[in-house]
């Protein structure tokens, strides 16, 4: 891992980026008063603006869908960027060099100028391998596209090229471009010879850009096309300081928008297979480079899918059909665990990849195939039953154990009694001997859930959002996040016990351990950290709710809106108080408990005092 950057340099990016200008770029904004912009939220679908921007705190939230936060928040969920890839783009905006620490054992993260650096000669490869394409030497690329459906229009929106005959002509246009030996060897782009001198990496070769998330290119994977090339079938980059195998998915770049707006994914074998499902109607489709769908990948899936507890979406998982393909899909249902979606396959009956499908039926064959996939646990129980002998008791018992297990594996509990009937019925033996099985299966030690996250306790049920002691504590937050140096010291006194919604008492929580609203600055740090001190994400909401919406006061607030704001906030918790130590010492007896009751009755006392100065002081509010 690459070391993280310093935190003084993450709050500057904070501080000098305008979070309006960011937005504006994607987002028509308007007035909405009081300072606050206005917009149709990119998250999702509305026909009325529900998206606040607020510039004084450089922080925005939308009313429709919960989505909030500062400049770096946005290009994450607009742009599907990592907090390290959002942080530095902000940062090359505002013209800041980041600094970066070192993490645990590992190496002090690149530069940001070396990263610019092999960016950069990749894309001059890419327009290098690009134009090789129409030269005469490289008749067997265009051929190999052709064969399989592709136009010129098609090669130069993939930015396929060819890696010409000659063993270092890639090298010697790159250093006429400026690029030192070492930056072609770190960027992957060439090797040193048995002469020890330096040639390019591919030769001979019809070539695919790959680009992360961003757009850039980081990589290249190579098909051969001659007989006498000695090399693997595909040969792809090596691992480099930009290009990491595990984590790149082909077509990522092209595909991310509709993965995150249809909430769908579709995993292909290979590179023209995402062509191909792109350009038949199915432009989710991505595919690995080099190495097996793992656990990085579904990270990046996860982060488009919005893969959480709230939100769900679908992962298509496309195999061949022959024994490869079935070994790849079994792999595939034990990964789906790490997914909160629903995870499906679909096989051509025909046992043709995509490419091939739509060469031999069309566009629709390759839509039709998406359309008619099925549950991935459909598959991998039938895939377990058809090695039994189902027409033996003994093959019954034995398929029924061996596929007990993947029924107890699904995440969604309420589906369970469902298949276990279903695989019943499919064993032809009676539910109970099969339950007992799924439940056996089911008390073994089981995976976490993405995330970590445990089931939370029921709780009873919140006051009503019109609730005026609800609105109270909504004011106090609002009043702490929002005007932290002037509410600070009066907030802090207060604690989270007085806060009687559940939700209210998590974010009043979350601002005691970002260090409490008396230590912060206005502005998006402060909010940020209390979002990141929220322990579940529906507290993280909030904050970016409260943090843009504007306070119940008209102008600007002062010490006394804030000295009636809490008063009426506590007089409301003591009066509570007040309700249970009357209640308990109208149950004891005077006589009997004389110094039980005497010790509630002075502190009966002492609260009916206190509770009159509240409610003088909160005499006046709103």
């Amino acid at each position: 891992m690459a070391g993280r950057i310093r935190d003084e340099d993450i709050t500057l990016v904070r501080e000098r980026t305008s979070i309006a200008d960011v937005i504006s770029e994607t987002v028509t904004l308007k007035s909405a008063g009081g300072g606050n912009l206005k917009g149709l939220c990119p998250f999702h679908d509305e026909k009325t603006p529900s998206f606040t921007v607020s510039p004084a705190r450089n922080v925005y939230f939308c009313h429709g869908c919960g989505a909030g936060g500062d400049a770096i928040k946005f290009l994450m969920d607009a742009e599907h960027l990592s907090f390290l890839e959002s942080v530095e783009r902000l940062a090359g905006r505002a013209g800041i060099q980041l600094r970066y620490m070192e993490a645990g054992p590992a190496p002090v993260r690149q530069q940001q100028g070396q990263k610019q650096r092999l960016v950069a000669a990749h894309a001059a490869a890419v327009e290098f391998y690009a134009g090789q394409l129409g030269a005469a030497g490289a008749r067997p690329a265009r051929e190999f596209l052709a064969q399989r459906g592709f136009d010129r229009a098609a090669a130069e929106r993939y930015g396929c090229g060819f890696a010409p005959d000659g063993w270092d002509l890639l090298t010697k246009h790159l250093r006429q471009r400026g690029f030192s030996p070492q930056e072609l060897i770190t960027a992957g782009l060439a090797r040193e010879a048995r002469s020890g001198s330096l040639i390019d990496r591919f030769r001979r070769r019809l070539l695919w850009p790959i680009r992360e998330l961003t757009g850039d290119v980081i990589g290249f994977g190579a098909r051969k096309l001659f007989d006498d090339d000695d090399g693997p079938k595909y040969l792809n980059t090596p691992e480099t300081p930009l290009y990491k195998k595990s984590h790149v998915l082909y077509g990522i770049d092209q595909a991310k928008r509709e993965i995150a707006k249809q909430g769908r994914a579709v995993i292909v074998e290979g590179y023209t297979d995402v062509m191909a499902c792109h350009l038949a109607g199915v432009p989710t489709a991505v595919a690995t480079c080099g190495t097996a769908f793992g656990a990085d990948h579904i990270g990046v899936l996860r982060r488009l899918l919005l893969d959480t507890d709230a939100v769900a979406g679908e992962i298509i998982f496309t195999f061949d059909g022959d024994a490869a393909g079935q070994k790849a899909a079994l792999r595939a249902f034990e990964d789906d665990q790490r997914f909160v979606g629903r995870t499906f396959i679909a096989v051509s009956p025909d046992s043709m990849d995509p490419c091939d499908l739509r060469l031999a039926k069309g566009d629709m064959a390759v839509r039709d195939l998406i359309a008619r996939r099925e549950p991935l646990v459909d598959f991998a129980l039938r895939h377990v039953l058809n090695r039994f002998d189902l027409d033996t008791v003994d093959g019954r018992v034995e398929a029924m154990r061996q596929a007990a297990p993947l029924v107890a594996k699904l995440k969604d509990r309420e589906k369970r009694p469902e298949y276990v009937r279903k695989l019943a019925g499919d064993l032809g033996m009676e539910i109970e001997p099969v339950q007992r099985a799924v439940l056996n299966a089911a008390s073994a030690p089981t995976r976490p859930t993405p995330g970590g996250t445990a089931t939370a306790p029921s709780r009873p049920a919140p006051p009503a959002a019109d609730n005026p002691q609800v609105m109270v504590e909504r004011e106090a937050l609002k009043l702490a996040l929002q005007e932290p140096v002037l509410a600070g010291p009066m907030f802090d006194a207060l604690g989270p016990e007085v806060y009687l919604h559940p939700m209210h008492h998590g974010v009043r929580e979350a601002i005691t351990e970002a260090g409490g609203a008396a230590s912060a600055a206005s502005g998006a740090v402060w909010i940020e950290r209390v979002r990141d001190a929220c322990t579940d994400l529906g507290g993280r909401a909030l904050v970016g709710e409260l943090a843009v919406e504007p306070l119940r006061i008209d102008g600007d607030p002062d010490p006394r809106y804030v000295s009636i704001t809490l008063a009426r906030l506590e007089w409301a918790s003591v009066t509570a108080r007040i309700r249970e130590l009357k209640s308990k010492v109208q149950r004891i007896n005077p006589v009997a408990n004389k110094d039980e009751y005497f010790a509630l009755f002075g502190e009966l006392l002492s609260l009916e005092q206190h509770a009159r100065a509240l409610r003088e002081q909160a005499a006046g509010g709103f």
